[in-house]
């Protein structure tokens, strides 16, 4: 067996940055199983493999419009993941030439639209609400990343089972930039499986260092940290914006965003909070390996 593949990061514009993710185009002949498909995910060691099927019998990669996709971590799969699926947009359209105006990808948590929009990608995603919560209630994990008297606010969003931790505005980029939290310790700290991920934001100013490399400056900057899915750090995290795009939205009282996740690679995110629940998450990506896959 011979699925095509190719490695591409996401949420970038240049090679080894933003967060990349395997692709592997899987034709009606490649009957995967979902142990397959998580040995695959563990062997590329990405923090995302996704395994794409046309939905259509007869459907093509090179023309098609409806396809399924599934997400898979090293360790396990994921209902969500925005920077795979703007990676496997950037396949369809870049690597393939697909010249549909649109592609659909009907996935774990519903149907996904992506356009191409110039150099970059729109991706249509649930927007994820999250809900105030009581920072003595997660005393165990936060003490884990940073002190409470440095924590603005504690938010959870039920969808994703993602936690929010608001810095206070006093905090610079660079003090986010240098946390060092005891990633070994953050599962058994919520064992419980309601948190699977770790936000980490701050409110962006141009006094604390939240400017891009063109001297735009950011709404807001994050880390984020998922050892629960195998993930200790996740580069650029595309789900993890469409959590923080509503409670930004909303206390900036703006609908469009632009945002940096300053992890080691790091990637810029723009964000529009549309009607209806809805965000567009827009970005670029850039293939560095294709190849096949020898089964």
């Amino acid at each position: 067996m011979e699925i095509p593949i190719y490695t591409v990061d996401a949420f970038t514009r240049v090679p080894f940055e933003g967060n990349p993710a395997a692709i592997c185009l899987v034709s009606p002949e490649h009957d995967l199983s979902e142990v397959q498909m998580q040995r695959i995910a563990a062997e590329m060691k990405l923090s995302e493999t996704v395994f794409l099927r046309n939905k259509e019998k007869n459907g093509s990669f090179l023309k098609g419009n409806q396809f399924h996709i599934r997400w898979f971590t090293p360790t396990n799969e994921v209902n969500l993941c925005g920077h795979a699926t703007l990676a496997t947009a950037a396949v369809l359209y870049n690597e393939l030439g697909n010249p549909s105006s649109s592609v659909t990808f009907d996935s774990l948590s519903g149907e996904l639209v992506v356009s191409k929009d110039g150099n970059g990608f729109v991706m249509n995603f649930p927007l994820n609400e999250t809900v105030s919560q009581d920072k003595a209630d997660y005393s165990k994990l936060l003490d884990l990343i940073i002190s409470s008297e440095c924590i603005e606010a504690v938010e959870y969003s039920p969808n994703t089972k993602k936690l929010l931790v608001r810095l206070t505005d006093n905090m610079t980029r660079n003090q986010l930039e240098s946390l060092r939290p005891d990633i070994s310790s953050m599962v058994d700290a919520v064992a419980t499986g309601k948190v699977k991920g770790v936000i980490v934001t701050l409110r962006g100013s141009r006094e604390n260092g939240a400017v891009s490399l063109e001297g735009e400056m950011y709404d807001f900057v994050s880390r984020y940290f998922a050892p629960w899915n195998g993930i200790p750090e996740d580069p650029v995290t595309g789900s993890a914006h469409t959590v923080l795009a509503h409670y930004w939205g909303k206390v900036l009282c703006k609908k469009d965003l632009f945002a940096r996740q300053c992890s080691q690679r790091g990637g810029d995110v723009r964000m529009r909070v549309l009607e209806g629940d809805r965000v567009d998450l827009i970005g670029q990506a850039v293939t560095v390996l294709k190849g096949s896959l020898l089964l």
